[in-house]
């Protein structure tokens, strides 16, 4: 018996030593917002966004028990990647649920003459004080156990191609101007790209159309990406053709909610590229036919707002190259593998 209780622990301690060699993202619905939270396998945080403000502290509340699910007891880093509502809302109540050890952003508001926005980034910047970095374009973001690269920041891309990178992309002659931004911070937004081994993971924030076209064209600075979270909640204000078909991604995050992002255009564009396994949804959208969406079996939530759990996404990526997404509603599983 006692022999059966060592061979029992002799095995649990290997299963945790495991999974504490993955990095894990999960993806925690805001209803059309956007948090998401990764844990490098050193076990140090980095949190993409803080999501809406809410009466109930809705989405605080939601971070707040996937940070308790990874087992965290503070946040190492918190990232803001621009200065809109439904990406730090939730800052000041999460604050007062878990500790945040640093926060970085790309600098001051381009909206602060808006009476709404400049009270909002004031208070960000008090409960910031002493603990805020600025990035640029070409900064790292120090997170033990992984490779993290800032190749966008207040309006700026990176100059010089990631490794692998740099090949002319063709269908820049194609390229359509968008009318600029009646939100102009979304332009301002922080993009990182993820390594862990092979694996390579994008999120843009709500980097727009015009701006997207700053890392790919006339070259493709940041190269083919393994994990793509959709920028701007899967909106075509963003996701140009010249963009998603040079990142080339194996698979999609839409960060969608029951009736922001994902238009059909959207949909069709990423499908039509060559590779592309899958594209997991937040949300179902509600806004377009059933029959667009991805199968349900990779879409986190199905009911509009009033009825939401707000059920997570989440991705475990091994030291291999592997990864394997989770619907956390259904506890349906895929794997992948890394380009």
């Amino acid at each position: 018996m006692l022999k059966s209780f060592a061979l029992t622990a002799l095995l649990l301690l290997a299963s945790v030593a495991h999974a504490a060699q993955n990095l894990e993202i999960y993806w925690i619905d805001a209803e059309g917002g956007a948090a998401t939270l990764i844990v490098a396998p050193s076990g140090e945080s980095l949190l993409v966004d803080t999501a809406n403000r809410t009466p109930d502290d809705r989405d605080a509340k939601r971070i707040f028990a996937t940070a308790q699910k990874a087992g965290l007891k503070k946040i190492d880093i918190l990232l803001t990647t621009h200065f809109h509502g439904d990406h730090y809302g939730a800052l000041e109540a999460l604050s007062k649920l878990i500790p945040i050890s640093r926060f970085m952003d790309h600098g001051p508001s381009v909206e602060l003459n808006r009476p709404n926005v400049a009270a909002a980034y004031k208070a960000y910047e008090e409960l910031t004080a002493g603990k805020r970095t600025i990035l640029k374009a070409g900064d790292k973001i120090p997170l033990k156990g992984v490779d993290i690269q800032v190749v966008m920041s207040a309006g700026q891309a990176i100059t010089k191609p990631l490794k692998g990178a740099g090949q002319v992309n063709a269908s820049c002659a194609e390229f359509k101007e968008h009318a600029p931004e009646q939100d102009p911070d979304n332009d301002q937004s922080v993009g990182l790209v993820l390594q862990f081994g092979k694996f390579r993971f994008l999120d843009m924030g709500d980097l727009t159309w015009n701006y997207e076209q700053k890392l790919v064209c006339p070259a493709n600075l940041i190269g083919h990406i393994d994990l793509y979270q959709t920028t701007h909640h899967g909106l075509d204000r963003s996701n140009s053709p010249q963009f998603v078909r040079a990142i080339h991604p194996t698979v999609a995050v839409m960060n969608n909610g029951p009736r922001k992002g994902g238009p059909v255009s959207v949909f069709e564009l990423l499908r039509s590229i060559p590779g592309l396994q899958d594209i997991w949804q937040g949300h179902l959208a509600l806004a377009i036919p059933k029959e667009v969406n991805s199968d349900e079996k990779l879409i986190a939530n199905l009911s509009p707002t009033a009825e939401c759990k707000g059920e997570l996404l989440q991705a475990s990526v091994d030291s291999k190259g592997q990864f394997t997404l989770k619907n956390h509603r259904t506890g349906y599983t895929k794997t992948y593998s890394s380009k």
